[in-house]
């Protein structure tokens, strides 16, 4: 099992699709991790040898931000919107939709469970 960015990333999937496993990396920079390195695309995890995965491992931490640095900065960004006390920090803080979605019905994933309203019924 190769362990790279703090990851364990599973060894029988192809290297593109296992480098998917670590928060920021999505399918895009997979494939250039992979193009740096010189890794073909059918290669897999438990067929690299340990030189390949040590430059797969400083090649992403040189050139990306991934995993813990990346929460961080994610959630630090959006600390910044609510105290500044813009419209985006209000919603975040309300717990509501941030990018202009209705919430008259729907936005459930956001809101939570509905919440019944007494004497609503004749």
């Amino acid at each position: 099992m190769a362990r790279i960015a703090g990851v364990n990333i599973p060894t029988n999937k192809r290297v593109v699709i296992a480098l998917q496993y670590i928060h920021g990396i999505g399918s895009k920079k997979a494939q250039e991790i992979c193009d740096k390195v010189s890794i073909p695309a059918e290669r897999r995890v438990n067929e690299l040898t340990d030189a390949e995965v040590l430059q797969v491992r400083e090649t992403i931490d040189r050139d990306y931000v991934v995993e813990g640095d990346l929460r961080r900065e994610v959630s630090m960004n959006i600390k910044r919107l609510m105290d500044l006390g813009v419209y985006r920090g209000l919603r975040h803080r309300r717990n509501l939709p941030v990018r202009g979605q209705r919430t008259h019905t729907n936005a459930r994933t956001r809101k939570g469970k509905a919440k019944p309203i007494a004497g609503k019924k004749k």
